[in-house]
């Protein structure tokens, strides 16, 4: 089955693609999220129309996420947590303790944005990922410190 891709997909394609499927993919998945729409010939030719249109959404959505970027940047997660012996964490630090440690500073960001390869489980300083637009990644700082 052949798609045209309306927003960017994970491991499939960018937004204005035109890509093949398989049918229960496109039919269960991709049809009803309005996330494409069936490769018709109608449909081909507006893509070439909207492809102008497509490409000016993603530049001010990329403009966007560097200015969202630049005021992130400045800004130093504290998370406060119980700690045991040698500095371990009961628990762990999460994307969405990030997200929730950056909203109380007024900076709101999805967690799924938030790239942490694995949960945080001990104090210290770190460096995080924000994957705000597919060209524009933020690095932050958390600081993961014990509970007085």
């Amino acid at each position: 089955m052949k798609v045209i891709l309306r927003e960017d997909v994970a491991n499939l394609g960018k937004s204005g693609e035109l890509v093949t499927v398989k049918d229960g993919f496109g039919r269960n998945y991709l049809l009803p999220r309005k996330m494409a729409v069936l490769a018709t010939e109608q449909n081909v030719r507006q893509l070439e129309h909207e492809r102008s249109v497509i490409s000016a959404r993603n530049a001010k959505l990329k403009g966007a996420a560097e200015e969202q970027a630049k005021k992130i940047g400045a800004v130093k997660a504290v998370i406060r947590r119980k700690v045991g012996e040698q500095d371990k964490l009961y628990g762990s630090v999460t994307a969405l303790d990030i997200a929730e440690a950056l909203a109380s500073q007024g900076q709101t960001v999805d967690r799924r944005l938030i790239h942490l390869p694995e949960p945080i489980k001990a104090t210290g300083q770190y460096e995080v990922e924000l994957r705000l637009h597919r060209d524009v990644v933020a690095k932050i700082k958390v600081e993961v410190a014990a509970e007085a």
